[in-house]
């Protein structure tokens, strides 16, 4: 059935088709013809001292402003992921900004933070009727200054901080400008730091330890990222995120749109997600938790991004090619793949 829906929605413009899938979705789920969780297995993981029902999980930038967590967890989903949301809200780049490779069941996006905002989120999501685990990714402002970007994150940071379950910091999107430039090093070391200094003070303020997440890019060499784990080992970062999209398009060349600027997500980037998720894996499990995104089109990619050490997985574009049967197939894989794990990264 999704197949058919598909090729009518690949008909519209991919940021028209977006929204309308996500309202044929809710009209599915109050007429009952959601696919729905029944049936699926329980696949429990305690992971960053939260309990999530299974560790398939939906990436940041499908719900940017939190407005359809029912109808997405309806889909089965262990835990959502909101935003990316910026302090003030921003339009993001200009249209056409979304292009579709098919062939390649891949996507170039170049939305540039486009939200209504930390604060309209953090509303929303307090009078949310979902009870499951939600993240919510946070970034900074296209027009704020580098040197002022710590008092962006820490600014969405306590806007969000009473009605998330974890925090995802995002420095890896390719659309802000100098966005990438805060992975590096001392910029790097002093966000962190900022950002534990307001953790702890809103700790204290509402009675919980917020997990802290950062999400990565995959465009790295190795021993870049070596030196960037032991950044975000040495701040006590609760768990990282891997992938963001990639600015390579080596496995699209010469695809209508390949050159467009944006991320790429997609299938063509499961290689190389899986190889810094293997890197990370290995110096960081069990120090913190793992986090597989980007590729995961398959039940078979879910079971290898376990295998290769991630706690819990991510889907989006997948989710665009595949459909809603994606999400049931990931849970199943998850089961298969075995057991209940755990990994406390935050008490």
């Amino acid at each position: 059935m999704y197949r058919a829906i598909r090729a009518l929605l690949f008909r519209l413009e991919p940021e028209q088709a977006h929204r309308v899938s996500l309202r044929l979705a809710r009209w599915g789920l109050r007429l009952g013809r959601m696919p729905g969780v029944q049936g699926l297995p329980a696949v429990p993981r305690r992971v960053m001292g939260l309990d999530f029902p299974n560790p398939v999980g939906l990436a940041a930038g499908y719900d940017k402003d939190g407005e359809y967590p029912d109808v997405l967890a309806a889909l089965g989903f262990g835990f959502l992921e909101l935003g990316t949301v910026t302090p003030r809200p921003q339009p993001g780049n200009p249209q056409p900004r979304v292009f579709r490779l098919p062939a390649h069941e891949a996507l170039i996006n170049r939305m540039g933070f486009n939200n209504q905002g930390a604060e309209a989120l953090a509303q929303r999501a307090a009078g949310a009727a979902h009870p499951g685990v939600i993240g919510v990714n946070i970034g900074k402002n296209r027009d704020t200054p580098a040197e002022q970007a710590e008092a962006d994150y820490a600014q969405a940071l306590g806007a969000v901080y009473p009605v998330a379950d974890y925090v995802a910091v995002n420095l890896s999107s390719p659309n802000t400008p100098g966005l990438r430039d805060l992975q590096h090093e001392e910029a790097l070391r002093s966000l962190l730091q900022r950002l534990n200094e307001e953790r702890q003070r809103l700790a204290e303020a509402h009675g919980k330890r917020m997990p802290l997440v950062v999400k990565i890019a995959p465009d790295w060499e190795p021993d870049e990222l070596d030196a960037t784990l032991e950044i975000l080992l040495a701040a006590g970062v609760d768990g990282i995120i891997a992938t963001n999209t990639t600015l390579g398009r080596a496995e699209v060349a010469g695809a209508q749109h390949a050159d467009e600027p944006g991320g790429l997500s997609g299938a063509p980037l499961r290689e190389r997600a899986e190889q810094v998720l293997a890197q990370v894996a290995q110096r960081c499990g069990g120090e913190m938790a793992v986090i597989a995104a980007g590729g995961i089109h398959s039940g078979e990619d879910v079971a290898r991004r376990l295998a290769l050490g991630a706690d819990l997985v991510q889907l989006y574009t997948g989710l665009v090619y595949r459909g809603p049967r994606l999400v049931q197939e990931a849970v199943r894989a998850a089961a298969r793949h075995g057991g209940e794990a755990a990994r406390d990264g935050a008490a």
